[in-house]
């Protein structure tokens, strides 16, 4: 499966809508937070599953803080990242999905955009599409029985 990764969309949702144009033939959208609202509006709009987690600045947001999301036989943690402290460090993020025997776990709030392996746990951050950032980015996943695969792609 093709997931496009989103995160901190901060009320730019045509950026949003311009990543899931870049990305391609994706078969789901992940947004990660700070962007509740945003992940409504695509998921009004697209023909595609959007999950979504809550984030620091999503007040009001029915959405979940965390879930895990299993597809094609992958267990994937999805969180902002903000109450693991990942500014401060991803130590919290890690134990967290190693408790949960999770395959990948993915998050935001840094507006950094990180792709990292611990031991076959895939660390994954999109980055940010918000306007205010001097940098934007996304990303898309390839999910297969085999394995989890990710690019970044520069919205810039």
């Amino acid at each position: 499966m093709k997931v496009l990764v989103i995160s901190d969309t901060h009320g730019d949702v045509q950026r949003a809508v311009t990543a899931c144009t870049r990305a391609g033939s994706v078969e789901a959208v992940i947004h990660l937070g700070d962007g509740s609202a945003d992940a409504d509006l695509l998921r009004d709009a697209l023909e595609i599953p959007v999950i979504n987690v809550a984030g620091n600045c999503d007040a009001g947001s029915n959405a979940p803080r965390e879930r895990v999301w299993e597809c094609e036989g992958k267990r994937i943690l999805l969180t902002h990242g903000d109450a693991y402290h990942v500014k401060s460090g991803l130590t919290r993020l890690l134990q967290r999905a190693e408790e949960i025997a999770a395959d990948a776990a993915l998050f935001g709030h840094t507006h950094q955009k990180v792709l990292e392996n611990h031991a076959g746990l895939l660390l994954l951050n999109p980055g940010t599409l918000s306007r205010t950032s001097r940098h934007r980015s996304y990303a898309v996943l390839t999910i297969t029985a085999q394995g989890i695969h990710s690019l970044h792609y520069d919205m810039d």
